[in-house]
Parts: structure tokens; sequence; C-alpha cells
């Protein structure tokens, strides 16, 4: 076994991090709590957020539209059943989805198809300083792998011809105005960065003529007079008003900066709130779900479609998905992938969303995951154990088992002929025979993990150890372990002799052995044993809260989060597995041809190790597997 070497890089990814404008002692500022929201709509009363316990059996398997059945999304319908329902998932594309952006995908589109309607996948492309075209594509397979298909891909960029008119509208009937003021002095007038600093006043700007207004909003459009953060489109709303969501917000400003799709055009972006709720509106969404940290916002999402008069679809607010143990930030993600301490956006011991394909865990154990949690107002902190539960339980039913080694050592039966081989029959499951079976080779030569193994024997070990039998499985007969040889370097068995017991008269009888263990045939024309690489991967992560660590996350960085096992061995129904993968043909990957599946739909329980899928990287030629989870939860990972 090889450790993935960390210490190095994390000392320097530390240092990057520290210098970083807006840390201070490795801890990022955070922006301050917003005040008094708008109501949500009545539902059962939910308990605040707090850390989830792990159940301690497996819960029977839960309904896959309970969600929308009852509670909070039944409550939302139930506000506005609308005839024909129209969702929509608007993400930034600025980065990759993560696991909480999984649950706005399943409550987005799951609602609508609930419904008997339709969710469009809306791109909110409003920043072109952000925007790179590897995250529309990624966004886009995400939500085809999750199993949803947009009624149509839109972007909010389609309508920046629509959206200039409503502003210039918006001026004429003086709800809006140039602001020519500093980043500075506009915090000030918001009451300074909490909003409590000294008393809130309006703009010097505010009451310039609205003819005068127009005509500079039209000098930011179309001249050079202003450049990036000298002027801004602000919304005439309410100074006076409790909720910083109606402190005259800006619609417009400038960025120098050629946008993805319409190149050269503009020189000024709309911004989300003056963007969100209008494109809402030109699509007729229905019901606009968006997660608590906007509920703030809903007042002037209904301010401004009030103000330029056009439809005003109904937002609701629902508790946002939360993984401790982790960090899901884009800027800290960022920057562990820049500082190599991981492998990129999708080593598997993240949780963006492209990781976890990777990884191996299937999209139908993800929506699982979403739909048992339930939906409410109240943010929802959940352990990885409890996700990972959830993933074991969901391969328990839907993948094949393989004979899998960490650490072979070869085990040489010296009764039997050089050129033996015995076909024996193995079934991919032991309780559900539509898995059907495979026929693996028993040869004079096989493999078994170092582990199965002791040069002392004792009471409490039931398997292979000198003058000690034990049963290889599905083998017709035991094997007895005669001798063993060490390397004199390293003290480390080699290889063990034995003989296989089957009895002379030809009779079947014999003694049964107390336990059965995994093992691999050397069979070089039936290329067997498959040779790989296995990585088992560990939380990237030594705490619950990454982000409390004394120095910042970076200082909580697990040296042991990727155990490599370079020299594992698996038995040859790998390829039949293979062949007819993916497994388990379910969501986004149940329309998939056979032979053309991803590498991390070859999934499988590795007997007595844990489950795994292939990856798609190969090492010196030999097959690369992931483990998705653990066989059983880890001791201590629930306490």
């Amino acid at each position: 076994m090889e450790n993935n070497p960390l210490v190095e890089r994390l000392k320097d990814a530390q240092q990057s991090f520290d210098s970083q404008p807006g840390v201070q002692n490795g801890k990022s500022k955070k922006n301050p709590k917003p005040s008094k929201a708008p109501k949500a709509p009545k539902e059962p009363k939910t308990p605040p957020a707090k850390k989830e316990k792990t159940p301690s059996a497996p819960a029977a398997p839960v309904d896959p539209n309970s969600m929308f059945k009852e509670g909070f999304l039944k409550s939302v319908y139930n506000e506005k059943p609308a005839e024909k329902v129209v969702t929509r998932f608007p993400p930034e594309p600025n980065g990759f989805l993560h696991i909480g952006h999984s649950k706005a995908i399943a409550i987005n589109f799951g609602f609508a198809r609930y419904h008997d309607g339709v969710c469009y996948l809306r791109f909110d492309d409003t920043n072109p300083e952000a925007e790179e075209e590897t995250y529309f594509t990624a966004i886009e397979d995400m939500v085809q792998w999750l199993g949803f298909t947009p009624y149509k891909v839109t972007y909010s960029s389609d309508n920046f011809d629509k959206l200039y008119e409503l502003a210039e509208a918006l001026i004429q009937k003086d709800g809006a105005y140039v602001c020519e003021c500093s980043d500075e002095e506009i915090k000030k007038q918001r009451g300074g960065e909490k909003g409590t600093a000294g008393p809130r006043y309006a703009c010097a700007h505010r009451d310039r003529p609205i003819s005068e207004s127009l005509e500079e909003f039209r000098a930011m459009k179309n001249s050079t007079k202003y450049q990036t953060r000298e002027a801004f489109l602000r919304m005439k709303q309410d100074i006076t008003d409790g909720n910083p969501q109606m402190w005259d917000l800006a619609a417009y400003r400038i960025l120098e900066k050629p946008h993805h799709r319409t190149g050269d055009k503009w020189r000024i972006y709309p911004t989300y709130d003056f963007t969100h709720c209008l494109c809402d509106s030109f699509e007729g969404i229905s019901h606009s779900l968006c997660t608590t940290e906007f509920q703030l916002s809903r007042v002037s999402y209904e301010w401004l479609c009030d103000a330029v008069e056009v439809y005003k679809p109904m937002q609701r607010e629902y508790g946002r998905l939360n993984l401790t143990g982790t960090v899901l930030s884009k800027r800290k993600l960022k920057h562990l992938v820049d500082s190599h301490v991981v492998r990129g956006w999708d080593d598997p011991r993240l949780y963006t969303l492209i990781a976890l394909r990777r990884r191996g865990v299937p999209p139908g154990a993800i929506l699982a995951f979403v739909n048992e949690l339930g939906v409410s107002t109240a943010l929802t902190n959940i352990q990885i154990v409890r996700f990972e539960q959830v993933v074991r339980r969901y391969l328990e039913q839907t993948v094949p088992r393989l004979m899998l080694l960490l650490e072979p050592i070869p085990v040489i039966i010296d009764n039997l002929p050089d050129d033996y081989v015995e076909d024996i029959e193995l079934p991919f499951s032991p309780k559900d025979p539509a898995f059907g079976a495979h026929v693996v080779p028993f040869t004079k030569t096989v493999y078994i993990d170092r582990s199965d193994f002791r040069e002392v024997d004792s009471k409490d070990f039931f398997r292979l150890a000198p003058g000690k039998s034990v049963g290889l499985l599905k083998v017709p007969f035991p094997i007895k372990a005669t001798s063993f040889e060490k390397d004199e370097a390293s003290g480390n068995v080699i290889a063990v002799h034995a003989t296989y017991e089957k009895p002379e008269d030809g009779s079947t009888a014999f003694k049964k052995p107390k336990t059965y263990i995994q093992w691999v045939g050397s069979s070089p024309s039936r290329n067997s044993p498959i040779r790989a690489e296995v990585r088992v991967f560990n939380p990237l992560f030594k705490s619950e809260n990454p982000d409390a660590a004394e120095g910042g996350y970076l200082n909580d960085i697990n040296p042991n989060s990727e155990e490599v096992y370079p020299n594992a061995m698996i038995e040859t129904g790998l390829e039949e597995v293979r062949k007819r993968a993916p497994w388990p043909e379910e969501e986004g990957e149940k329309d998939v041809k056979k032979g053309e599946a991803g590498w991390e739909t070859v999934r499988f329980q590795g007997l007595r190790v844990g489950y795994f899928c292939m990856d798609r990287e190969r090492e010196g030629g030999k097959v690369v597997l992931n483990r998705i989870v653990s066989l059983k939860e880890d001791a201590g990972k629930g306490s």
C-alpha cells in the first residue's frame, strides 16, 4: 500500500490561501446576516437544523416521490395549484455543481415532473468575467446524468435586448436612476458594512431628472464616458425599508469583457437581482423555487415585476443541503485544485457532482439521498456517513459481486498438476439469480489476500495458517496450509504452500471448513488474474467542520485521504461486468447502450472489501479501481 504525498503541497497551499484578499488567519470574512425575511408558506413544523444522527439500521425504501406528496412542497403546490407547472433550474456557469445542487435539481425538475409540468435549464450568464464553456457543458451533463431532460436549455443572455428595454422603461417610470457614487459611498448609504454603522440615506443622484438618468444610462452602454465601477443603474426602491434587498439595488453595471454568446455587443450587464425575476416572468415560471438565502430577495423580486408591469411568478424558498466534513465553496475547491492537493475538480475525494460520478456513486443513489432527507425551510446539515449509508444501501441491491484482493500472495497447491484447471461457477449475486453467473479458473497456483494468512495460528483466527484448512469460495474442497516462504530483507511472507483436500477415494464427503475466503486463480491463457491499482478514498478532512480548524480548512487536510494498493488483483468476472455495464441501469444511465457506458458505471462489490468502480485512468497498463464506499460503516465514523 502506498500513501498519497500531501504534506508539502499542503504547506504551499496554505501560504497561497492566506495571501488571498478577504482572508484573515486562514478564515474567510463572513457576509452579514440579512434582516427580516418575507413569510414562507405554512407547512408542518420543522425543527431547526442540527447534526443528523446515524440510523442504527437501514431504513425501508423511500417512495421516490414522497417529497412532493407531503410537507413543504405539497404546501407550495396547494398555495398555487397551477394548471401547468413550469419551473426552472438557473445555475451560474462559473463553477462545477456540487452535492448541494443535486437537491435544487431534484426539487425543480422533480416538482415539474410530478405535476406533469416542464422545467427549464436556464444558465444565468450575466457575468462574463467568471463564465467558461466547460462549466456550461458540465452542468448540462450533470442534469442529464441525474435523469432529467430540460424542457428547453435557455440563457439569461437570450434576453439582454428585452432586459435593456425594460431598464429604460423603469427609468422612464421614475423607478431607476444612474448612480456615480464609489463603492465606499454606496456602502455608507446602506448603513455601513452591516447596515448598522450609521443612518441610511439616499444617493445624491437619486433625484436627478428622468431624462438625465436615461441619457447617462445610454452613455454607460454606448460610450466610454464611464469605466468599470464608475456608474451603476440603481433601482429606486425604499432605503428606509428594513429589508436590505430594498436598498436601491444595482440593476446594471459596466463590465469591459466580451460575452461568450453576445461577443462585444454589450459593455453593460444586468445584475442577478434585475435579471432573475424578469427571466422567470418571460418563461412563464409558475413556481420559482430557490434556497432560503434568497428569501429576503422575494420582496425585491415581486417589486420589480410590479414596477415594470410584467407577469409575476410565485417565489418560495426551501432549506439548503449542506454536507459536513467537507468544503463546497467554489473558491476553496478551486484552491484545492490549483494547489494540487487533489487531482482536479473530479477528484473522488471531493463532493462536486463530477467527482461523485468518477468515484462511482450512482445518480439514483444521490436522488434517493435527497428524497430521503425531505424538503423543508430548515438548513439541512448532514454528515458524510449518512450520505454513504444511502449509497451503500443502494449498491447492495443493484451491483454484482466479484473477488478482489488488495494485497495478494500466491498459494501453491503442491498436490495438483502444473496444468490443472477446473472451472468454478460463481453467482454475481448470492440473493438474486437474475444477476446471472460466470466461470473462473481454479488452478495449481491461486492468490489470496495477505490478511487471510497468518504465520502463527490463534483460536480467534479462522482463516489460513500452517496446518489449518480453509475453504476457497465455491471451490469443491478445502485447502490446508503446509508451509510458507519469506523474503529475508523485508520479513514478509511471499508464498504459501498448501494441499488440496480432495478425498482420494473419489467421495465427496469432507469436513466443512469454518471459513471461506476469496481467491483468484493464476491462468495466463484465461487472462487471470486481472492486475489492478486500487484507490481507497478516506475523508479529505479530519474533522466535521474543516472551516473551524485553527488556521483554516487547509490545516484540517487528512494526509491519509487516499490509500493506494498498486498490486491488487481481481477475478476475470470483471470483464463480463464491464460488458454488461451500466450497473444499475437507472436514471441518466438507463438508456446507455451496452459497451458504451462510462468506466464509472462498471460498479461491483469486492467481496469482504467494499464497493468499487473502474476509473478512466490506466496505471502502467493496469486497471484502476476506485472505492465508492466501504462494505460497512467504518468504526467511529458515526459517533
